[in-house]
């Protein structure tokens, strides 16, 4: 319901706006619509949160309202906000009829947990004639077979069966593992969410829509930057357009170029969720933004340490395995919901590590350890052994793609796990 009432002020907003000639009107109906948008996000998802921080700052006890988080509610919002914004901008002209708006706003594949789609991407597509080709099918089935095995197989069996338990009660764990168990959430969350994009974009291309891609390998990055260009695309690409570059930019001056990251990695952080471990989490890597530009500066005058291609080559593997536990140290404040277990939990990885039980460890888990193994050796494949498998599924007879299916599909059956494990994203 509340998908359709957005729909329709936006929908009337939008075309206010592209018909209206004075520029202090469209401002105005700009803000109006970014009011009610926010509004109604900051009203389902943030209230308890600042009622919260009102009683602790000012002693009160002002309970908190039941309210339901409405599902999606985080994504259509940002992408009611930049459609209105493409409209002010006028990129984009708006759509004449509602039920085309309201069908790219409630697009099924996308509605819960994204990717957050322009809508200049994809209202062009509604109208075009439907037609479905063999790279069209072979596509989609490897995107949704890939996507399934990624969160049912890998994400939910890591986290059902070793990762849950670190993050319960870290303090029951040695520091090794709370280490493999930091590594086994940083593909879990990886597995999880790239899996329910990867699926959406599969099946969003089986029904005639392209949906650019979500994720691009983002543990193979060198720099932070790198796997924010990476990781999450749909939402680094909105926050970089619709904040970032609002902000100023890079084009006035470094300082603000530096606290331009930093606001907007907050509101990425607060737009995760209502807690302030997540707006620590944002800081981090906004921080980190910051800070790699310096490093990136300081680099190009430095040019021998990357001469040669052996030396490159061992300059980029350091970047790579910084950048990993830099990401892996802020996946820790964004799984724990309070400081104190954060806390609690890389103080056993630094003062109680006890290295030599590794193998311990991994005997002990023997299935979890193979499957992320697994997941971080298919992780940094090539890309382009990923293009090759999706070509070969194209080039398959359809009673040979449906044998794959049928197979696959068992294959799920057996493996899957006992208790089926909710998207981490779904309650963004």
């Amino acid at each position: 319901m509340l998908v359709i009432i957005a729909a329709i002020v936006d929908f009337y907003l939008s075309n206010r706006i592209h018909r209206e000639t004075k520029e202090s009107v469209r401002k105005g109906l700009l803000w109006f619509s970014v009011v009610i948008n926010l509004g109604l996000l900051f009203y389902f998802k943030y209230t308890n949160f600042f009622i919260t921080c009102i009683n602790d700052l000012a002693g009160g006890n002002i309970h908190p309202i039941q309210v339901l988080l409405p599902i999606g509610i985080s994504f259509y919002t940002f992408e009611n906000l930049s459609y209105t914004v493409d409209v002010y901008r006028r990129e984009i002209k708006p759509v004449d009829k509602f039920m085309d708006y309201l069908f790219f706003l409630s697009f099924f594949p996308k509605l819960m947990m994204g990717p957050i789609v322009r809508a200049a991407d994809f209202i062009p597509q509604i109208r075009k004639p439907y037609v479905l080709n063999g790279e069209d099918v072979g596509k989609g089935m490897f995107l949704i077979i890939n996507g399934l095995f990624k969160k049912v197989v890998i994400s939910d069996f890591i986290y059902q069966h070793f990762v849950q338990y670190i993050f319960d009660d870290p303090s029951r764990h040695t520091g090794i593992e709370c280490l493999l168990g930091v590594y086994g959430y940083a593909m879990v969350i990886y597995c999880d969410f790239s899996g329910y994009s990867d699926m959406a974009i599969g099946i969003a291309r089986w029904t005639g829509f392209v949906i650019p891609p979500n994720f691009d390998k983002p543990y193979q990055s060198s720099s932070i930057t790198e796997f924010w260009r990476r990781w999450h695309i749909s939402l680094s690409s909105w926050l970089r357009d619709y904040v970032y570059i609002p902000l100023g930019g890079n084009r006035k001056g470094t300082f603000r170029q530096y606290m331009n990251l930093m606001l907007t990695m907050l509101v990425g952080g607060f737009w995760h969720g209502a807690s302030w471990n997540f707006i620590f989490w944002g800081g981090v890597h906004g921080g980190s933004l910051a800070v790699d530009k310096l490093w990136i500066r300081w680099q190009k005058g430095v040019k021998w340490l990357k001469t040669g291609p052996v030396r490159a080559g061992l300059w980029k593997l350091g970047g790579v395995l910084f950048t990993f536990h830099l990401v892996c140290f802020c996946w820790v404040f964004f799984k724990m919901e309070t400081f104190a277990g954060a806390w609690e939990l890389l103080g056993q990885v630094t003062g109680n590590f006890q290295g030599h039980l590794v193998w311990d460890v991994m005997a002990g888990y023997p299935q979890v350890m193979l499957l992320m193994g697994l997941g971080y050796l298919l992780h940094f494949l090539p890309s382009k052994w990923d293009d090759r498998l999706a070509g070969s599924f194209s080039r398959l007879h359809w009673a040979g793609a449906a044998a794959v299916m049928v197979l696959f599909i068992w294959l799920l059956n057996e493996v899957k796990t006992q208790e089926p494990m909710m998207p981490i994203y779904l309650q963004f």
